[in-house]
C-alpha cells in the first residue's frame, strides 16, 4: 500500500527535478510513512511513499525489470502475485525483490501487455513506464478500491494516487470544473472521469489508460455487464456465494503486519468477521464505532457478533471535536466530498491503526446482493404509480408540511423521503431519484444566474442514465446494482473509504470486491437477492448456520452520523460562518438568500436541508483550501 506519483515529460531527454517529484511524492507522506522512493530518468519520473505490508525488507518501489526498461510504481494488494510469480518464473522471468507483489505486475505487463490486467487479482493503481516503446501505461482496479488522477500540461503527463500531489505542481490548472460541482450538489460526490478541476481527470474503475506519441486512449478492461445471468438453484447460489467469500477473506489475510477488520454487526462485516474467523490461525482484531443518540448507535450488535467469534474487540464512541474534525478533513479530499459517514469512518480508522496496519471491510456486500433502501423504495414506487399517481401532488404537500423527526429514519422521515423522491426527480432514473439530494427546482433557486449560464443545457443525471442503459440486461434489479457498483460504490463508498483510512496510514480491503465474487453475484437473478422484500436472500441463506438469525434478519442501518442534529447544535456556529451571505456573495456561484433561508428553515427544525447545506459547506472549505 502507498501513494504513488509519476511525471511522463513531452521533451524525451528532458530529466525532470527531483525536487518537482519530490514534492507531490512528498504530498502522499501520509498514504505511506514508512519509506520513499524514486526514479528520474530521460523523459520519466516515478516516485511512491510506502506503507509496508508484504514483503518488509525488499519491497521497495520503484520496481524495474532485468533490463532496466520497464519500471513500476503501484498502490494496493495483488493476493494472487505468487501464481502470478510461479507463471513468470516459469517463462524465463528473473525476479529481484524477495515476495513483492507489485514485481509480480511489472512481469506480468512485460508478458502479456495491457492484457496481463485479467489474469491479477487484487486492489491496484499503477503507472508503468516503457521505455522500450516511450509508453506511460497506468490502470486501476475493478472496482475502484485504490485512486488514479492525471492531468496532461504543457510539460506532459502527470498522475498521482491524489489530486493533492498534483497540485503541487504549478502547472496544474485549479479552474473549477462547473459540472463536477453541479454532480457534487445532486449526489455528493462527483462522478468519475471528472473531478473539481476541469483539467484534472479520475480514470475510471476497470480501466486503463495508455499514452505515446502524444496520444492518450483510455479503455475498460473489466465490465460486470458482460457476465451472463444464469439460472441457480437457491442451494447452489448459497454454497456458491460462502465458498467464494470464503476464499476471497481467506486471501485477503495476506500480510506480514498485523490485521484485523472493521464491524458494525449488520450481514456484511458480520459475514467477514466469521469467514476471517474460519481462516485464521489465530485471535481475529476487530473495530467499531458508535454513537450517544440510540437511533445511530449500533455497538451493541457488533459486540454481539465479537463475542460470538471471540475476537479480540475495540469499541469507541464519536466524542471528537466536531468543528476541528471537520476543518481536518474536508480539506484532505482532493474533491469536495459530503457523504456524512466520513467522520465515523476515519475515527474507526484510528481507532483500529492503534492496533492494526491492515483492516478488512464489507464494502459492496450492498451493491453485489441488494442491501439498500433505494431497491424496496423503487419496487414500491412501481406498484403506487400504476395506481396512485393522480395522489402524488397532494402527498408531497403533505411530506413537504410534516416537520422532520431527530430519527435516523423513522416513519415520518421514510415518508417524505419517499414521496420526495417520486415526486421530483425523474422517474427514469429508477432507484436513483432517491440518491439525489438536490432536485431541478432547488438548483434553479439556489444557483445564482452566473453558475446557471455556466451549466448551460448540461444534464447532471446523464452519468445515471448512460450507465443504466449500459447495464444491458432485463433484470430491473440487476440493472439497480450494477449502477451502484460503477457510481456510487466506485465514487461515492470507496473514495470515503480510501482517503478516511490513508489518512490514518491503514490498509483496508474489501474481500466483496474480490473479482470472482463480484462476477458470481453478477450472474445471479435479482430474485436470488431480493425476494418478497427480504434483501440480500442468498448471502442470508449462504450465512445460515454461520451468523445468528437476529443478525441475518436485521434491519440495515448504514454507518451515518446525526448530522441534521449536529447542524442545529455542534456545528451551527461553523455552518454560520461558512455559509454568510457575504462569503457566498463574494464566491458568486449560489444567491445568498436562499443559502440564509435554507439555514433558517434548518435550525428552526421546519426542514431537514442537512444534505444541501453541509455539501455548500464542504465546498465553501475546500474552495478555500484549493481555488483561493
Amino acid at each position: 500500500m502507498c501513494g504513488i506519483a509519476a511525471v511522463i515529460e513531452r521533451d524525451a531527454t528532458r530529466v525532470t527535478p527531483a525536487a518537482d517529484l519530490g514534492g507531490m511524492v512528498a504530498a502522499l507522506h501520509h498514504r505511506g510513512p514508512d519509506e520513499t522512493g524514486s526514479v528520474c530518468l530521460p523523459g520519466a519520473a516515478l516516485g511512491m511513499r510506502r506503507l509496508a505490508i508484504v514483503d518488509l525488507v525488499t519491497g521497495q518501489q520503484p520496481i524495474s525489470n532485468e533490463t532496466g526498461e520497464l519500471h513500476i510504481v503501484a498502490n494496493g494488494e495483488i493476493y494472487n502475485f505468487l501464481e502470478l510469480r510461479h507463471e513468470l518464473e516459469a517463462r524465463g522471468h528473473h525476479f529481484k525483490t524477495r515476495s513483492s507483489d507489485i514485481e509480480s505486475l511489472l512481469h506480468a505487463y512485460e508478458e502479456w501487455g495491457e492484457a496481463c490486467l485479467s489474469r491479477v487479482r487484487g486492489m491496484f493503481a499503477l503507472v508503468i513506464w516503457d521505455a522500450r516503446t516511450r509508453t506511460v501505461f497506468a490502470a486501476r482496479d475493478r472496482a475502484g478500491e485504490k485512486p488514479l488522477y492525471w492531468t496532461e500540461t504543457a510539460r506532459g503527463l502527470l498522475f498521482a494516487s491524489e489530486i493533492k500531489s498534483l497540485l503541487t505542481r504549478p502547472e496544474v490548472s485549479r479552474q473549477l470544473d462547473v459540472e463536477g460541482l453541479d454532480q457534487f450538489l445532486t449526489y455528493e460526490y462527483v462522478v468519475a472521469p471528472r473531478t473539481m478541476l476541469r483539467d484534472v481527470h479520475a480514470l475510471p474503475p476497470g480501466s486503463w489508460l495508455r499514452a505515446r506519441d502524444g496520444a492518450v486512449t483510455v479503455e475498460r478492461y473489466w465490465d460486470p455487464a458482460a457476465v451472463p445471468v444464469r439460472a441457480w438453484s437457491d442451494a447452489d447460489a448459497a454454497d456458491a456465494v460462502r465458498e467464494s467469500l470464503q476464499r476471497a477473506v481467506t486471501s485477503q489475510l495476506m500480510s506480514d503486519v498485523p490485521l484485523g477488520a472493521f464491524l458494525s454487526g449488520g450481514i456484511d462485516s458480520s459475514s467477514i468477521v466469521a469467514l476471517m474467523r474460519a481462516g485464521a490461525s489465530g485471535p481475529v482484531r476487530t473495530f467499531s464505532m458508535g454513537f450517544e443518540d440510540g437511533s445511530y448507535n449500533e455497538l451493541p450488535y457488533a459486540r454481539e457478533i465479537a463475542e460470538l467469534f471471540s475476537t479480540d474487540h475495540t469499541e469507541q464512541l464519536v466524542t471528537a471535536d466536531l468543528e476541528a474534525l471537520f476543518e481536518q478533513l474536508v480539506p484532505h479530499f482532493d474533491a469536495p466530498f459530503a457523504d456524512v459517514s466520513l467522520f465515523p469512518t476515519y475515527l474507526v480508522s484510528q481507532v483500529a491503526r492503534r492496533h492494526v496496519t491492515v483492516a478488512l471491510s464489507g464494502d459492496g456486500g450492498d451493491e453485489l446482493f441488494g442491501g439498500y433502501d433505494a431497491y424496496e423504495a423503487q419496487a414500491l414506487a412501481s406498484r403506487f404509480q400504476a395506481v396512485g399517481a393522480p395522489l402524488v401532488p397532494a402527498l408531497a404537500a403533505v411530506g413537504a408540511a410534516l416537520p422532520p423527526t431527530d430519527q435516523k429514519k423513522g416513519l415520518v422521515n421514510k415518508f417524505k423521503r419517499f414521496i420526495g423522491g417520486v415526486a421530483t426527480a425523474p422517474a427514469d432514473l429508477g432507484h436513483y431519484r432517491w440518491m439525489v439530494y438536490l432536485d431541478a427546482r432547488r438548483r434553479a433557486r439556489l444557483y445564482a444566474p452566473a453558475l446557471q449560464a455556466a451549466l448551460g443545457a448540461s444534464d447532471v443525471y446523464q452519468p445515471v442514465r448512460d450507465v443504466l442503459r449500459h447495464a444491458g440486461s432485463d433484470d430491473a434489479l440487476n440493472r439497480q446494482l450494477y449502477a451502484d457498483l460503477r457510481l456510487y460504490l466506485a465514487d461515492d463508498i470507496l473514495v470515503k473509504v480510501d482517503r478516511m483510512s490513508m489518512a490514518t496510514s491503514l490498509e483496508t480491503r474489501a474481500p466483496f470486491l474480490d473479482v470472482d465474487v463480484m462476477e458470481l453475484a453478477f450472474s445471479m437473478p435479482g430474485h436470488l437477492k431480493i425476494r418478497n422484500g427480504e434483501r440480500k436472500f442468498v448471502l442470508k441463506q449462504a450465512m445460515r448456520g454461520l451468523l445468528p438469525d437476529r443478525i441475518l434478519h436485521r434491519k440495515k442501518q448504514g454507518f451515518s452520523i446525526p448530522l441534521k442534529n449536529w447542524l442545529r447544535d455542534e456545528l451551527q456556529p461553523l455552518m454560520r460562518t461558512l455559509l454568510s451571505p457575504e462569503r457566498i456573495a463574494r464566491r458568486g456561484l449560489f444567491v445568498p438568500a436562499e443559502v440564509t433561508a435554507l439555514v433558517e428553515a434548518h435550525v428552526a427544525g421546519r426542514e431537514n436541508h442537512a444534505h444541501t447545506l453541509f455539501p455548500l459547506m464542504v465546498f465553501e472549505r475546500w474552495a478555500a483550501a484549493h481555488l483561493d
